[in-house]
C-alpha cells in the first residue's frame, strides 16, 4: 500500500505540473495514384489540476496510513 501511495503522489504531482499534452495523427485527404495528400491533426488531451491534487493528497494519506501500522 505504501508503494501505491508513493506512485499516486508522483502521478498527482506530474498532473498538477503538466495539465495536458498533444498528439498528432495523420489523415489521408486525397489518394489519387502516386499523389497523396495528408492532413496532420492535433489531438489535445487535457485534465484539471484538481484531479492531480486529489491524487497527490490521496497518495499522502495512503503513505501515512501504511506507516502507522
Amino acid at each position: 500500500m505504501k508503494t501505491t501511495g508513493i506512485l499516486l503522489v508522483i502521478i498527482g504531482a506530474l498532473m498538477m505540473i503538466y495539465t495536458g499534452f498533444n498528439y498528432v495523427t495523420k489523415e489521408k485527404v486525397v489518394d489519387i495514384g502516386p499523389i497523396e495528400i495528408n492532413h496532420e491533426k492535433n489531438n489535445p488531451v487535457s485534465w484539471s489540476p484538481i484531479v492531480g491534487a486529489v491524487l497527490f493528497l490521496g497518495g499522502i494519506v495512503m503513505v501515512a496510513k501504511s506507516s502507522k501500522k
